[in-house]
């Protein structure tokens, strides 16, 4: 791949763009709003001059409703060797363009399994891919050149190709992203109008629950918008979960020990499916998740504290697997929790000591 053509410089489109012009790919950039194409040139993502034949690649990053309608104008007017989308959802798109009687050979829907809570270019990182699944979506009738091309731009992105249906990957979406950020706004909405009191003493368990509910609701709608019905039916279940849990509290609540009994059994039920599903999340690279011991540092809330753990587990001879931060309500200090081999913990733990950290057990 020499060329291609970027229509959507927002987080994803621009962040492809940024992995494609450091891999020395002569990028052109378009958007509907042509700041926000000056916008993402001006960060090193390409130019937003129009280029002066087809390019080899067109990259559609356009909001899933609009997906199709790119698409058609660009394939309309010959603007690529061939075209890919990056949207979040697969068959709608794909069978839009069916319906309007475009030949799909040159087209291959894809979508990179990747994001942050914040949009738009300035957001966007030319490593924002790396390591992450990057879904792609042929069939029969797509062309083995194009199917190559999205190939390449998946290795200049960094990211790890999955091949999958269209459909299957609007069902597995609505499971593994499109309910969870749905369930994540709801409790998030919990804390909207909860007294003060109750807030402040929020914790990392309610920061991790809540994070993906910052993201952008008009990007949010446009998403739900393209796979409602998948989402519907998944929420659907959960309803009926929630349902029988709050009957098993609600049985806890009750005078009769058979009824608390019954309802404790309720709520262990529940808790013991959701052990059972969270242990099916892939772990670090994808691979089984892995049992790490947890080794947790208190730290002052100043430049340079997490570099100096870092080096001195790294004089320990200690590799961190995994790092999270929980940070002291009211307080300029905070607990670092290393997650690290069970076998590395105690060599951690004393090396970090005498390099004078305080360990918190």
């Amino acid at each position: 791949m020499r060329t291609a053509l970027v229509i959507g410089t927002g987080l994803i489109g621009t962040s492809a763009a940024l992995a494609l012009s450091r891999r020395g790919v002569v990028v052109h950039l378009a958007d509907h709003d042509p700041e926000q194409a000056r916008t993402a040139a001006a960060l090193g993502a390409g130019t937003d001059e129009a280029p002066d034949g087809p390019v080899d690649l067109a990259i559609v990053a356009a909001p899933p409703a609009h997906v199709a309608d790119v698409l058609a104008d660009a394939m309309r007017r010959g603007a690529a060797r061939g075209y890919i989308d990056v949207a979040s959802v697969k068959g709608g798109p794909r069978r839009e363009l069916q319906e309007r009687g475009l030949d799909l050979t040159p087209y291959i829907g894809t979508h990179p399994m990747s994001g942050r809570e914040r949009s738009g270019p300035l957001a966007a990182t030319g490593d924002l891919f790396e390591g992450r699944p990057w879904v792609l979506t042929p069939t029969r009738d797509t062309d083995t050149e194009v199917l190559n091309l999205a190939l390449e731009l998946v290795s200049h992105c960094g990211a790890v190709p999955v091949v999958m249906d269209a459909d299957a990957h609007d069902r597995a979406v609505a499971l593994v992203s499109h309910m969870p950020h749905l369930v994540s706004s709801m409790v998030a909405a919990r804390l909207e109008h909860a007294e003060e009191a109750a807030v402040r003493l929020c914790g990392q368990g309610i920061r991790d629950v809540t994070r993906i509910a910052a993201s952008d609701p008009r990007m949010w709608i446009d998403i739900l918008s393209a796979n409602p019905g998948p989402v519907a039916d998944l929420l659907t279940d959960l309803a009926a979960d929630l349902e029988e849990t709050v009957r098993a509290l609600r049985a806890l609540q009750s005078s009769d020990e058979d009824k608390r009994r019954e309802g404790g059994a309720g709520v262990e039920d529940v808790l013991r499916r959701g052990n059972a599903g969270q242990v099916r999340v892939p772990g670090k690279h994808g691979s089984a998740p892995r049992v790490y011991e947890t080794v947790t540092v208190l730290i002052d809330d100043q430049p340079g504290q997490l570099a100096r753990i870092f080096a001195d587990a790294e004089r320990a001879g200690v590799n961190i697997e995994d790092v999270r931060i929980e940070h002291a309500t009211g307080q300029q200090a905070g607990l670092v929790q290393l997650m690290v081999e069970p076998k590395a913990a105690p060599v951690l733990t004393a090396g970090l000591r005498e390099r004078g950290w305080a360990i918190r057990q």
